[in-house]
């Protein structure tokens, strides 16, 4: 198990400085943007003239190693919505948004081939979130995975072409936002094999959704973890549920939950270790930085001090005496 370092966490600072930063902590590895305006790495230009092979001599010059690329921002182009919040990515039409997600997924999973990079983080998209609803469009669901299995099918049979994977993270305002979603999604894509997940249990935990079955049901396609923590607010819970009023965004005093940096929140890290450990996770826990109470550079030191000791080192090496047998 290694723990890695979201540099988007510093995203005003160049990569470099923030692949020093996260070494002199004692990080083992980093996820890095792919996504437009990321102001760190042009993708672009890393396709270019051999500039992968330098990013990746860089990154390991510090004694690191890229462990995923994000997507996040560009990669909800594919499903939507469509309206004027993705308009700073992309202003043109549904077909023109739909077209420069999939282009910039297509081109993110050839920088993580390049890179040797075995998956792209991305959220799924939906064009209308309210389909999670059968009123008032019983049909509604059914539309929107038939157009998942239509626009990132075409994407998967790309990523299966270069030997990688879309690693979906769960989230509300997409299609895969829990157990039940993933797994019918699973069923209409035929399970494809580039159909892989980031579990962010922060994500999970927010939504009401239980992070531990999560990780037992879906270990099979779970490829890399952020880690982040969440704290639900139980005296604010009554006043607006788990998804309450944005007005003053993240800042708010009174929200019923807040993103944590791990140790911070409610989840049993140990316990979700192990699960994941049981179900064949050995990868990189990511750490995303979204707790808006201290600071980043002091999240940044607590995050690697809680997970070092967490991290488990070698398997389990069997016993057989008169005490113990496995």
């Amino acid at each position: 198990m290694k723990i890695g370092y979201c540099t988007m966490n510093w995203s005003e600072k160049p990569l470099e400085e923030v692949c020093r930063m996260a070494a002199d902590l004692g990080y083992d590895a980093v996820e890095i943007p792919a996504y437009t305006d990321n102001g760190q790495v042009d993708v672009d230009e890393c396709l270019k003239n051999g500039n992968a092979k330098k990013l990746k001599e860089m990154v390991e010059s510090y004694g690191l190693f890229i462990s995923g690329i994000s997507n996040h921002a560009d990669s909800p182009l594919i499903m939507g919505p469509y309206g004027k919040g993705m308009d700073s990515i992309c202003p043109g039409t549904k077909e023109e948004k739909i077209r420069f997600g999939q282009q910039s997924m297509i081109k993110a999973g050839q920088l993580a081939a390049e890179l040797g990079v075995k998956h792209v983080v991305a959220f799924s998209g939906m064009e209308n979130y309210g389909h999670i609803n059968d009123w008032p469009e019983a049909d509604g669901w059914k539309d929107e995975e038939e157009q998942f299995a239509e626009k990132w099918g075409y994407v998967f049979d790309k990523y299966k072409e270069l030997g990688i994977k879309v690693a979906f993270e769960a989230h509300p305002n997409n299609i895969v936002y829990d157990i039940q979603s993933t797994l019918r999604l699973l069923e209409v894509t035929g399970h494809h094999e580039s159909f892989a997940l980031n579990f962010d249990p922060a994500n999970v935990y927010f939504s009401g959704i239980d992070v531990y079955c999560f990780a037992q049901v879906l270990a099979d396609r779970i490829v890399t973890v952020h880690a982040k923590d969440c704290e639900i607010i139980q005296h604010n819970l009554p006043m607006g549920g788990l998804n309450m009023y944005m007005q003053d965004r993240w800042t708010r005093k009174d929200r019923s939950f807040r993103f944590r940096v791990p140790g911070w929140g409610d989840i049993n890290w140990r316990k979700l270790i192990s699960l994941l450990y049981l179900g064949g996770f050995d990868g990189v826990y990511n750490y995303e930085d979204e707790d808006v109470i201290m600071s980043r550079s002091d999240g940044d030191r607590k995050c690697i001090e809680f997970l070092r000791p967490l991290m488990i080192d070698a398997p389990y090496e069997g016993r057989s005496d008169k005490l113990f047998t496995t």
